[in-house]
C-alpha cells in the first residue's frame, strides 16, 4: 500500500489506483470528512465550555472583590462607632450644660464634628438605630433593662445608639424596654 502523499505512477493499472484509494479511505473511516467535522465540533464545544468557565470566573472575581471591599468598609465603620459614641456623649454633655459652656468654640466644634461624621457616613449607608417608642426588635435592639408597662414591648430609652451599615446591623442599640 502506498502513502497518500506519494505521486501516482501512471503506469499502474486504474484498478490498482482505485484499490489504493479505497484502502486509504478504509483507514480513515468510511467518510474522512466526518472525522474532521467531529473533531472540529469537539474543539468548538471545548472552546465554548472554556469561554463559559472564563465568564463565570470573571463574575466570581468581581463578586468576591466587591464582598471583600464591603467587609473592609463595614469593619472600618465598626471601628468608628466608638468615636461616634464619644461625640454623642460630648453633645449630650453640652445640651445639659449651662448656656455659657454651650456657647464655647470647643463645644460648637465638637457638635459640628459629630454632625459632619454622622452625615458623611449616613450618605454612604450608615443608619442610626435610636428611636424611642419603636417596637422592640431583638434583631436590632439589645435589651439591658425592663420597665413594667401596658401593651406590647416598646423602646423606653436608648442608652447607646445602634447602627446599620447598608441594611445589615453592625451594632444593636442598647435599650431599656417598657411593656
Amino acid at each position: 500500500m502506498s502513502d497518500v502523499n506519494e505521486p501516482v505512477n501512471p503506469a499502474e493499472e486504474p484498478d490498482d489506483i482505485v484499490a489504493q484509494a479505497e484502502a486509504v479511505l478504509d483507514e480513515a473511516g468510511s467518510d474522512p470528512r466526518s472525522a474532521v467535522e467531529r473533531e472540529r465540533d469537539d474543539l468548538r464545544d471545548m472552546l465554548q465550555r472554556l469561554q463559559a468557565d472564563f465568564e463565570n470566573y470573571k463574575k466570581r472575581v468581581v463578586r468576591d472583590s466587591a464582598d471583600t471591599i464591603a467587609r473592609g468598609v463595614a469593619s472600618l465603620v465598626n471601628k468608628l462607632l466608638p468615636v461616634l459614641d464619644a461625640l454623642d456623649l460630648a453633645q449630650a454633655h453640652f445640651t445639659t450644660a449651662s448656656a455659657e459652656e454651650l456657647d464655647t468654640v470647643e463645644a460648637k466644634a465638637l457638635v459640628q464634628a459629630r454632625a459632619l461624621l454622622l452625615d458623611t457616613l449616613s450618605k454612604d449607608g450608615l443608619e442610626r438605630i435610636d428611636e424611642v417608642g419603636a417596637p422592640f426588635d431583638p434583631q436590632i435592639h439589645e435589651a439591658v433593662a425592663h420597665v413594667d408597662g401596658e401593651g406590647e414591648q416598646v423602646i423606653d430609652d436608648v442608652m447607646r445608639a445602634g447602627y446599620r451599615w447598608k441594611g445589615a446591623v453592625v451594632r444593636p442599640a442598647m435599650v431599656r424596654v417598657r411593656g
